[in-house]
């Protein structure tokens, strides 16, 4: 598996995600994935689940220092003091003393953008985090927290799939050496009934699945999620780096793009999309 490097961080190009999985099923994936050759763990405060990734990790054989492990803060914990409470708590729940990335999960207007960059620096300082980053931000907050950060913002954890267009987002990630993070890459099963990815996987012999995340790898600066419950399907999620789509099937793909392809808006959460 290839790495994408941005702003001083090495991540791998494939990670499994961990969003809407139940703390069991958290417990059997995660050792299972990092097993079979995943070495990029997400998660997030909000998930629920942050303990049975650390245990999970724990319990997989596979050493810390191998396993780029992401975790988000919470909107509700973005006051300095609940922020650096709430990244302490993460750590325990996860076993370990660090996490290689930490993202903002959603913008908010609640607290002001500096103080959550600061607090973002001040627990990267204290060596909690080794990289930081957002997640959900338009054009001018990934800007903003570019420049209100005295530490390099590593990526922009955002939805991108087939059917939604990001490339003004991911130019502006590209300038700014930053990488992008895809999730809902499956944008919630709509492309396994795709007739051009049916064909496509077709023709390489992969699956929809396979198609779709190699779409997002084969992309200068982009890591993709993946998330399954099935050891099977881990499996083959894991299978997408011994192939190469064409440049032909490459714009294919992007020109299923739609108007009101999002999918990921929540009221109150959403800032302004590009």
């Amino acid at each position: 598996m290839h790495a994408v490097t941005a702003n001083g961080a090495s991540i791998p190009a494939l990670g499994f995600g961990t969003f809407r999985m139940s703390p069991a099923d958290t417990l059997r994936m995660v050792p299972h994935a990092l097993r079979l050759g995943f070495r990029h763990i997400d998660t997030a405060q909000i998930y629920g689940n942050e303990a049975e990734v650390g245990e999970g990790i724990a319990n997989s054989g596979i050493a810390r220092g191998d396993i780029f492990l992401t975790t988000k803060v919470w909107v509700e914990n973005y006051r300095r003091d609940a922020f650096v409470a709430s990244v302490e708590e993460s750590l325990r729940k996860l076993r370990t003393d660090h996490v290689d990335l930490l993202l903002l999960h959603w913008p908010s207007e609640t607290v002001p953008l500096a103080e959550q960059i600061g607090a973002l620096n001040d627990v990267r300082q204290a060596g909690k985090v080794r990289h930081i980053g957002v997640s959900n931000f338009n054009t001018a907050l990934m800007a903003e927290a570019a420049r209100l950060s005295s530490a390099p913002v590593v990526t922009n954890q955002i939805e991108v799939h087939p059917y939604l267009d990001q490339a003004k987002v991911i130019a502006a990630a590209r300038a700014a050496g930053m990488a992008v993070t895809a999730y809902y890459a499956m944008a919630d099963g709509k492309v396994f009934d795709d007739p051009v990815l049916k064909a496509i996987a077709a023709g390489h012999g992969k699956s929809v699945a396979q198609i779709v995340l190699r779409w997002l790898v084969q992309q200068d600066g982009m890591v993709a999620l993946s998330k399954t419950v099935g050891e099977a399907r881990a499996a083959e999620n894991l299978a997408i780096f011994d192939f190469e789509l064409t440049r032909e099937e490459m714009a294919a793909v992007d020109r299923l793009a739609q108007p009101d392809g999002r999918l990921v808006s929540p009221p109150g959460l959403a800032p302004a999309w590009d």
